[in-house]
Formats: C-alpha cells, structure tokens, sequence
C-alpha cells in the first residue's frame, strides 16, 4: 500500500523499531507538533472524516481494524476511546475491556478470550487492555512462571500475523504517562466526587511496581513490534495529543487500506421510483 511521506514520516516518529527505554521517551512531548493550536482544525476535521472511513470501511466488509491501547493505570485508554471514537457509528465499531480472567476464561488458553472478540471484518474493535495483560500483569505479580510467560511473545506475533493474513489489521498504542502526571490524575479522582468511582485502591499497589512494569513493557514493545503489527508509544500526559496522535495514525491507516462502495446487486439504471 502506498503510503505519502508525511504519513510514513509522523509515523515513524512514534513506532518502535527497536529495544527503548521508557524513561528516555518524555511523555509530555509532542512529536511532529509545536502546540495544540496548530493542530485544532485539522484534528476536529480527521474526526470527521474518521466517521466517513469506518463507514465505508463498513460497508467494504473485506477488512476489519484491531485497535489496542495499553498504558499505566490512568493513562487514559477510557478518554481515547471516547474522544478518538466518539463520531463511529456504533453499528460498526466495539469495545471490550479486559480485567481479570473469568473462571470460564481461566479454563481456556490465554489467547482464547482475546481471539473471540477480535472484530469481524468490516469492524472497528478496540481493545481496553489485551492479551498483552499476559506478558504485563502475570509477569510482573509472578502469576505464571517465567518459561511460561516467556514464550508467550513468539505466540503472540504469530497470533497477530494470523490476524493480519485474515485482513483483521492490527493497531497498538502504548499510552505512555509519567509517574508524576499518574499521581495528579489519582489525586484528581480522589478529590472530585464524579471521578472517585474510577478510582482502585489497588492501583497504588500497582504504583509501587512502576519500575518492574516499565520493564515489562518495554520487553512486550521490543518482542512484540513487529513490522507488520508494529507497537506506537504514544506520549499521553497531554491529552489534546494523544487524541490527535492515535485519530492521525487510525485514519492513515484507513486511507491507506483499498476500501470501495460495494456494487449494488440490482441495475440501478431499471429501477423506475414512482
């Protein structure tokens, strides 16, 4: 698929393509863009025309699109989802969160329950968290042995690479927030009454592990940014860019996939209205 230079060129500013260092990415930065007003018309018209595309994408029904967002706790996945998403028709677009494994999820594979809400084509699926949790979570809280989880990377790209030469193709954005910027969004849901119920007293848990979770992610990107399901790091302190970011490379994407009106199954040309 071609591909314009500066499509390919903003891109390449956010997707991994080799072992990084979390620490190293700020995540209050903005690549490719100097200030939020720079970008506010041309974000507020992507949009639109991101609605336009799941449409058409829609009505194509050859392809689907696989979005996942990882992150921190407070990253903002519920905030992309609904700013990022917010002109698709529902029709043609899921979400499904991933929390703890159920007990009937627990009896199968790890994969299994990703796999059954991969969308069908023709659909836009976002995932909140993903199978990824399988080399993050049970990694970091030892949940599963080492050479269990280890292997798990190789098992997961051919899981993909399935997907992809099914057509479901695949999205990944790592919201990367700072620790510091992660404490204020914690504050924030403490002191406003319509945000305490998002927050966990087990995300302070959580906190305490920053670093061994930096690792683990930064393990999942390297294993796990392939070139045909690449992993975008997305600095996500600013929100006004971590919507535009994704809403950017979602709808490149989209524009880069060959998607046509289906041809009617009747000769429009015989049919007489009266």
């Amino acid at each position: 698929m071609a591909q314009s230079a500066a499509a390919r060129d903003f891109r390449a500013l956010l997707r991994v393509t080799r072992r990084l260092k979390l620490a190293s990415r700020l995540a209050d930065a903005t690549p490719g863009v100097e200030n939020e007003s720079e970008i506010e018309r041309e974000h507020k018209n992507r949009l639109e025309k991101l609605g336009k595309l799941q449409h058409k994408l829609y009505a194509d029904g050859r392809r689907g699109i696989l979005v996942v967002l990882q992150g921190m706790d407070a990253c903002g996945k519920d905030g992309t989802i609904r700013k990022v998403f917010t002109g698709f028709n529902p029709q043609g677009c899921r979400v499904t969160s991933f929390k703890a494994p159920s007990s009937e999820e627990a009896k199968h594979d790890y994969l299994w329950r990703a796999h059954a809400n991969v969308p069908p084509r023709g659909i836009v699926g976002v995932f909140n968290r993903s199978h990824y949790e399988d080399v993050l979570v049970v990694r970091v809280d030892d949940l599963v042995q080492r050479s269990v989880w280890s292997q798990r990377y190789d098992q997961i790209n051919a899981f993909e690479a399935m997907l992809i030469s099914e057509r479901i193709h695949v999205l990944k954005f790592m919201l990367h927030i700072s620790k510091d910027e992660q404490l204020r969004r914690f504050r924030s849901r403490l002191e406003k009454p319509h945000k305490r119920w998002k927050f966990d007293p087990d995300d302070l848990e959580k906190r305490k592990k920053w670093n061994a979770y930096q690792r683990a992610y930064e393990d999942a990107l390297a294993r796990c940014s392939t070139k045909v399901a690449p992993w975008y790091v997305i600095p996500a302190n600013r929100e006004w860019y971590r919507d535009y970011a994704i809403a950017r490379i979602l709808s490149e994407t989209l524009e880069d996939l060959p998607l046509r009106w289906p041809k009617p199954k009747f000769d429009p040309a015989r049919i007489r209205l009266k």
